[in-house]
């Protein structure tokens, strides 16, 4: 009888353990994948925001994303090679036309150009890390990244019209962006409309009709808001700055036509 009675305690106290170890695996099957999954989120939202550092950095992250992507998917038979192996720091290099390097590292730029002229080397400078096959594994330079920040600090003072027409694949897109580099690099900054600085500076507004963009210039809000030397100094102001800026779009290699009565201008293309 005692037998009889322990055999059913065992096969429960089996069944029992049985039960917990199932749990047990399936609370770390669970932790593991909430793990991973957290992870990859976490990797995924780091590249969405470094993507959103500027408008052209986001775009070169995107062209490179899926130029990547192509890549993973080679056609089924071909032999994958492995990349040149990178052997030393990023640095200005002068390259041949085969793109092997003939000299350097350099500093900067200017060092690696005088070189070419000083030396009569047919080379070209380029900024990169050299690689192992005796080439140049190409970086964006320190220079390049400064000036990419602040065109992109630039275009954040676009006035709110262009919040629904900014994209990618828009032409008008790559022409405002152009337009704000030729004018930055020429020392004109944009008037920062959505943070309602009163500094003045230049106004940029879509014209999607013509598919082009008007240039105007803004005064300081003392002259024109609160009108300090008068509303006709503020108009001539205005009026004349705005016409400079135009010339100087068109010097710039910009269509540039008048547009209105106040000597805003009308920019379609790059001639």
């Amino acid at each position: 009888m005692g037998a009889t009675m322990g055999w059913p305690a065992f096969a429960v106290l089996g069944f029992v353990m049985l039960i917990g170890v199932v749990v047990v695996l399936g609370i770390s099957s669970t932790a593991r994948y909430e793990f991973e999954h957290n992870g990859a989120r976490e990797r995924e939202r780091s590249a969405v925001q470094a993507q959103r550092s500027h408008p052209a950095g986001s775009r070169q992250a995107r062209r490179a994303a899926r130029a990547a992507h192509g890549r993973g998917h080679a056609p089924a038979g071909t032999v994958r090679t492995a990349p040149p192996k990178i052997t030393g720091t990023p640095g200005w290099w002068l390259v041949d036309d085969t793109e092997r390097v003939v000299a350097g590292p350099f500093d900067d730029q200017v060092d690696a150009d005088w070189a070419a002229l000083s030396t009569g080397l047919d080379a070209v400078s380029v900024y990169g890390a050299e690689r192992a096959d005796g080439g140049v594994a190409r970086r964006p330079s320190p220079e390049q990244r400064a000036w990419l920040a602040e065109l992109g600090d630039q275009l954040d003072r676009l006035p709110g019209e262009w919040d629904e027409l900014l994209s990618d694949e828009d032409p008008l897109t790559t022409l405002v962006v152009e337009v704000t580099a030729a004018l930055v690099e020429a020392g004109l900054p944009l008037h920062d409309g959505p943070s309602a600085h009163p500094a003045g500076g230049v106004v940029l507004m879509p014209e999607v009709a013509s598919g082009g963009v008007v240039v105007s210039w803004r005064t300081h809000d003392r002259m024109s808001v609160q009108h300090s030397r008068g509303a006709a100094a503020h108009a001539t102001v205005q009026q004349s700055m705005s016409a400079v800026i135009g010339d100087v779009l068109w010097n710039l290699g910009f269509v540039v036509e008048p547009f209105g009565e106040s000597g805003s201008s009308l920019v379609t293309a790059l001639r």
